[in-house]
């Protein structure tokens, strides 16, 4: 195995079971609202108690530390309690969105083989063969009569989550607690105050769904859940966050841009309590109407977060200070406590090699080790053994790592993204990156979001192809005037085939900018 000449350290952590930090919460804020939906609010004793009630169920069920326990529900207090009762148990929950096609969610729930499947609303008809229990509501008055919570084990897994895979089906990975405790941890200590009213807004597959839930409970916070028919329309959320009292707020980057497009068309944003939002799941651009959004949100901080389903949170980079002086492209930033990085070069071919001699390029394939790094794939030995391999012992004592296939380079002791290393693709020999096609469209006044694909044709090489969605206000740009503005930003090779105009972009139940769907909108997969 090569060495790694640039390593980067987050320090010394020693976080607390987040079992510990829940119940710390409850005993100073138990009549504090802990989290609340359209149809109910639940304060931390009635939390407590009501997944203690659901956790005797799962242990009269059988369920025991290191089982399994899968659950699946609308966005909300119930399958909140859920995931507690599991955890309290020492089960791994495993979260099942109920808008995914059955086919994924019948393969997830036969990979994962749960003991229970937990539901709120009507059996799922994929439940099947699984032994299946209706999430209860909670007893009025009742006190925490539950099962005592389990002593935590660094190594036991707290939630499985489905990630794509490259064959097409979803694999597994299951986060122990040495990743979620340090992530929650981190999250309500980062924040200006652990105790924020924030916005539940990621759906349950997505790992950020168990930030949102995990970090505001460890701090005392307060969870609402943003209305499912609110989360695709801006406006309309623009609103609810005023009604709420939102301070804190976690986005996909695609709909913080079209919540930031939203607020410049508001005469004023000074009735918003917001004083944090977070980024994740994708380069953040900081493009005009973000800048705007936060030049006057005044008291408010952008921090845009790295990490993946296998290792949760890695890096941090906060943006303060003037909007209008945001870079396009913003660094991923440091490591959280407890993560060490290590950067490991790589060749023309985008494998690992020996670093040359006195090199200090600081760019390479990242790797992460320390405690956000998952253990392995569920059932996937082969895969496992690929992407978590065995490092020569680390500055700071580690042995194992993740190799994350993403392009980083380090300025200033900083991470910065570069692409990812199955992305950067070469047209007519000439090595191309996407989000430098993409960065130079989103910047031309008639465009909105701008995404990038090269497809592979069936009869070998790839093509470029674009979309683009009009700016807020303007009409539908030209495709040919882009196309001509491209070829005076960049390479010919560089220069899309085909640029075309959509309302809106397509994007995954997590949010995430669907570029497979693009590729088929824009032709690029004929």
């Amino acid at each position: 195995m090569s060495t790694y000449p640039h390593t980067l350290w987050g320090g010394e952590a020693r976080p607390p079971c987040f079992l510990e930090s829940l119940a710390r919460s409850a005993a100073r804020h138990g009549e504090r609202i802990a989290v609340a939906d359209e149809e109910r609010e639940v304060t931390y004793g009635e939390l407590l108690a009501w997944s203690g009630q659901i956790a005797a169920l799962l242990r009269a069920r059988g369920v025991r530390a290191g089982d399994r326990v899968a659950v699946t529900g609308p966005r909300g207090t119930d399958v909140v309690a859920a995931t507690l009762a599991a955890i309290r148990l020492g089960a791994a929950c495993v979260p099942l969105d109920a808008s995914y096609p059955e086919r994924r969610l019948a393969h997830m729930l036969a990979d994962s083989s749960p003991a229970v499947l937990l539901h709120s609303g009507g059996l799922p008809a994929v439940a099947e063969g699984c032994p299946a229990l209706r999430i209860p509501p909670p007893e009025r008055g009742g006190q925490d009569t539950g099962p005592a919570p389990v002593a935590c084990v660094p190594d036991r897994p707290v939630y499985v989550i489905y990630t794509s895979g490259s064959t097409g089906r979803p694999k597994g990975v299951a986060l122990p607690h040495s990743c979620v405790d340090n992530m929650a941890e981190w999250q309500h200590s980062h924040s200006r105050r652990g105790d924020l009213r924030t916005a539940q807004f990621a759906p349950m597959n997505f790992d950020v769904w168990f930030q949102e839930v995990l970090g505001t409970l460890a701090g005392g916070g307060t969870l609402v859940t943003v209305p499912e028919r609110l989360r695709s329309d801006p406006f309309e959320l623009l609103g609810w966050l005023r009604r709420q009292r939102i301070e804190r707020l976690f986005l996909p980057c695609l709909a913080l841009n079209m919540l930031a497009v939203a607020a410049g068309l508001e005469a004023s944003l000074d009735d918003l309590a917001l004083v944090e939002i977070n980024t994740a799941g994708e380069q953040l651009v900081c493009s005009g109407p973000v800048r705007e959004l936060f030049t006057r949100l005044r008291d408010c901080v952008l921090n845009n977060h790295y990490g993946q389903s296998e290792s949760a949170m890695v890096t941090v980079h906060t943006l303060r200070g003037p909007a209008a002086d945001w870079p396009v492209h913003p660094p991923i930033g440091r490591p959280l406590p407890g993560c060490e990085l290590l950067i490991a070069p790589v060749d023309e071919a985008g494998q690992q090699g020996d670093a040359p001699s006195g090199s200090g390029s600081g760019t390479g394939e990242l790797l992460v080790a320390g405690l956000p790094m998952s253990g392995e794939y569920l059932n996937e030995p082969e895969l496992s053994a690929e992407r978590y391999i065995s490092v020569e012992r680390t500055p700071h004592g580690h042995t194992r790592a993740f190799r994350t296939g993403d392009l980083v380079r380090v300025e200033e002791g900083a991470l910065r993204f570069v692409g990812r290393l199955d992305q950067e693709v070469k047209i007519r020999g000439y090595r191309v990156n996407l989000l430098e096609v993409e960065a130079c469209l989103r910047e031309l006044p008639a465009v909105g979001e701008a995404v990038c694909v090269a497809p592979e044709r069936p009869e070998g090489g790839r093509t470029l192809h674009a979309a683009v969605t009009p700016a807020a206000g303007a009409a539908d740009p030209e495709p040919a005037e882009l196309l001509r503005r491209l070829a005076e930003l960049l390479p010919a090779a560089s220069v899309p085939l085909t640029v075309t105009v959509l309302r809106t972009l397509p994007r995954s139940p997590s949010g995430k900018t669907d570029r497979a769907a693009i590729a088929r909108q824009t032709g690029g997969n004929r």
